[in-house]
């Protein structure tokens, strides 16, 4: 299963860990989407950004 993560929130005023978890996910802009293997450490990076992203589920 893979996760589609888009950024829909500016991360410029948030902490900077929460920025370099957005950076270590691939996303730069807002809009732009990534898609991603569906495993713990990743769901762990978006579970510390979630009010920055949109999740969804792809099979």
């Amino acid at each position: 299963m893979k996760l589609k993560v888009t950024l829909v929130k500016s991360p410029i005023a948030s902490l900077p860990v929460h920025k370099k978890t957005v950076a270590a996910l691939g996303l730069k802009k807002i809009g732009q989407t990534v898609l991603k293997d569906d495993m713990p450490s990743i769901r762990g990076m978006i579970f510390r950004v979630k009010h920055m992203l949109k999740v969804e589920e792809i099979e």
